[in-house]
């Protein structure tokens, strides 16, 4: 089956380079020339394990290319997905639908056969409605559809997640539609992974509804994890023993600074948003958010208390700045809360992130990047853990430790513990949820 896919950023290159490994013909398009020509040069543009092999491995097959001109991409496609950018509005929460709305025009300014024109954005409900009436307004005489099919990705694990998915949703409203649908997905169908198929306005709550109660979980424990700290409980026993309730599950039950990403600060506030609209107020998600910005607020004052209440001249390390490991992803990290918070307050700051240095560096100005933890860590006053890479899970804290003018830790991912920072020669440890080091 011959496919289109608007947008090569996360969503779409990801969904793009998977529909080929299915067998597909796929053809990507962006308007960007810089990222086509590192496309076609097999370059991928994001940082996800395994995405460059899988791009590669297709293009050189010739199920997939990439290229600039819509016309072309759409030009016997049975089906075109709209994956472009739908970013929080400016002054009111709202998903901003303009590039997902003007995608569909050109899309139906193109094409001239059938062809299901498919949203894999993430949108309000009621947008693909609104697609079908703009797509029905610049071209009348198209024959097509419409169809609904979120993504739910991991970044870090998208690969993974698009070929081993927990179920794959799709909305539809004909079945012409939902067969052009099933022939897509057919490789995960005859392996018997769910396919769901709904009505165009089921499809989009289900994602909405989805990332807002992962949010909620997020933020729970460490609302949770706060309350440990006043109390003298343990937060990853407390996880630990709510998640072996099968009704509640362990995932999603990690102690740190927030949320962040591409996906959960932005929908939890559409959502929001949409409630507000349809006089249906979604309180819980608009707590969920509340309290995850005073989750940010409530590390720096943990990294404060260890900078004896002033940041001013002391030299702070931090390993880690975007939002998760295994990404380049920094839209919402607390890294944008809690750096800025350290430069501003006089820190000089010194940076560590495996994929975090193309965006960071425009984002977190005044500060320094190093290549490992030790170099940031030489006659520092503090380090900081506040993204839990796989580099820095087994650091030598011995070393660290000795290299460091004062000997404090601030470990906002529960990487380590107590017992571990303070055989390592560390004086003061704190962590989320969980006693301090030295306290009884």
């Amino acid at each position: 089956m011959r496919i289109a896919v608007i947008g090569t950023g996360y969503v779409g290159l990801v969904s793009g380079v998977c529909f080929s490994d299915f067998g597909h013909d796929v053809i990507c398009v962006d308007k960007d020339p810089a990222k086509i020509d590192r496309l076609e040069r097999g370059e991928v543009p994001i940082y996800e394990p395994g995405l460059d092999e899988i791009l590669v491995r297709n293009v050189e097959a010739g199920r997939l290319s990439f290229t600039r001109d819509l016309a072309r991409a759409i030009d016997g496609a049975q089906a075109v997905f709209i994956a472009v950018g739908t970013p929080t509005r400016r002054g009111d929460g709202h998903a901003d639908l303009t590039y997902v709305m003007a995608a569909a025009e050109e899309v139906a300014k193109a094409a001239k056969d059938y062809v299901v024109i498919v949203t894999k954005s993430t949108v309000p409900v009621g947008t693909n409605a609104r697609v079908r009436e703009v797509v029905a307004a610049a071209n009348p005489e198209l024959d097509f559809d419409v169809a609904s099919n979120p993504e739910f990705l991991r970044e870090g694990a998208a690969i993974d997640d698009f070929m081993r998915p927990d179920r794959v949703v799709v909305g539809v409203e004909t079945e012409r539609a939902g067969a052009v649908m099933s022939e897509i997905y057919r490789p995960l169908f005859l392996r018997e992974f769910p396919i769901m198929v709904t009505d165009l306005e089921s499809a989009e709550m289900i994602k909405y509804a989805a990332n807002a109660f992962l949010a909620t979980k997020i933020t729970f424990i460490n609302e949770i994890a706060a309350l440990c700290e006043k109390v003298g409980a343990d937060i990853k026993q407390v996880s630990r023993g709510m998640g072996l309730d099968n009704r509640i599950g362990n995932k999603f039950l990690h102690a740190g600074p927030g949320y962040g990403g591409s996906c959960f600060p932005k929908d939890t506030k559409a959502l929001a948003r949409i409630g507000q609209e349809h006089a249906s107020p979604m309180r819980i998600t608009e707590t969920v958010i509340e309290v995850n910005e005073e989750a940010k607020r409530r590390m720096l004052g943990k990294l404060r208390d260890l900078c004896d209440d002033s940041f001013n001249g002391k030299i702070v390390a931090v390993l880690g700045v975007t939002f998760k490991p295994n990404t380049d992803d920094m839209r919402d990290a607390p890294s944008l809360t809690l750096v800025p918070a350290l430069v501003g307050g006089g820190a000089k700051v010194r940076v560590v992130d495996p994929q975090g240095r193309h965006e960071g560096e425009a984002l977190l100005p005044g500060v320094t990047w190093e290549d490992d933890a030790y170099a940031a860590a030489k006659d520092a006053d503090l380090v900081v853990i506040l993204t839990e890479w796989n580099e820095f899970r087994a650091l030598d804290l011995g070393r660290l430790a000795g290299s460091m003018r004062v000997k404090r830790m601030a470990d906002l991912r529960n990487v380590y513990s107590a017992h571990d920072a303070e055989r390592g020669g560390f004086e003061a440890y704190v962590s989320v949820g969980r006693r301090p080091m030295g306290a009884a």
